[in-house]
């Protein structure tokens, strides 16, 4: 069975989607629509773009999803998941590729996930920080230590592969945690370049912000079953999407369990589609030793 999984911010590069838009008269067409919709030529800064650019919040999430959903539409018939998942801002691609969301609606809610998470951060200092090498019960248990504390919130945001959780923020938090962590024998405590403290309850601004967004927008039943973050599990009701979709941008990214939930409902065939390689470093991870399971890349 094949899954198409979608990246999420942190996957931008310069260039990205400009051979689709020089080769391919759809890609063309939805490019353009983009930038009238955005109301600026994000395609500028996605062809010839800084890194520093790319990697504004309002630029960079538009700018994966554009470069994902166009890559799915431009396949065809050769876009026929049995399944489709998506890394936080993956999910927005991988509803809009199967179907439950329009494309224009999807960007909507994009730009204006973007702009109330950037407005978020700026509200409150926060960071996140990738701890590698130690087991998911002890980052849990350090992480709600350190909040009981009083010193600020820090939480696990994404639990991307087996030995691999990103924690995320006040900084004050962050930074006490990555202490402890690397006291209780973690590799790494890696505080990120990130200007806020995605997947944690100081988002809860920007959840409300886009509720109303998402409320307002009309989800249809997807062609395939979705996979979402909040639950790692599979889902075909438009209502049930709409209100895991809300509950995204506080609650953790589960990636570990949701691969592993696609993998036990029949995956073999992993297919990351946009920007980048990450998904495909993780899900060899997540399925190492499993020889039925193929991951590749399509840019």
């Amino acid at each position: 069975m094949k899954a198409f999984v979608f990246p999420g911010q942190g996957a931008q590069y310069s260039g990205m989607g400009k051979d689709l838009y020089e080769n391919n008269e759809t890609a063309k067409e939805l490019f353009e629509k983009a930038n009238e919709i955005l109301g600026f030529r994000i395609t500028d800064i996605m062809f010839e773009g800084t890194a520093e650019e790319l990697k504004q919040t309002k630029v960079t999430q538009p700018a994966v999803f554009l470069h994902s959903v166009i890559n799915a539409i431009c396949m065809g018939d050769d876009f026929n998941p049995d399944m489709v998942g998506g890394h936080s801002l993956g999910e927005f691609s991988a509803l809009a590729a199967a179907g439950a969301l329009k494309f224009e609606d999807a960007l909507k809610l994009v730009h204006a996930r973007a702009l109330a998470m950037q407005k978020a951060c700026e509200a409150a200092p926060s960071t996140m920080a990738a701890i590698i090498g130690l087991e998911d019960q002890v980052v849990e248990n350090i992480c709600a230590e350190v909040t009981a504390q009083g010193n600020g919130v820090v939480v696990p945001a994404n639990y991307n592969c087996p030995g691999q959780l990103v924690i995320s923020g006040n900084i004050e938090a962050v930074n006490a945690a990555c202490e402890k962590l690397t006291e209780a024998g973690a590799r790494r405590a890696l505080v990120l370049p990130v200007g806020g403290a995605f997947h944690s309850p100081l988002m809860q601004p920007a959840k409300d912000e886009l509720q109303a967004a998402i409320e307002k927008t009309e989800f249809q039943t997807p062609k395939c079953p979705v996979y979402q973050n909040v639950d790692a599990k599979a889902h075909t009701d438009a209502a049930e999407i709409k209100q895991n979709l809300i509950a995204q941008l506080t609650a953790s990214v589960r990636w570990t369990q949701e691969v592993q939930n696609m993998i036990a409902a029949g995956a073999t065939d992993f297919m990351e589609c946009g920007p980048g390689r990450a998904l495909q470093g993780m899900i060899g991870k997540i399925a190492k030793g499993n020889a039925d399971v193929t991951i590749k890349g399509i840019e």
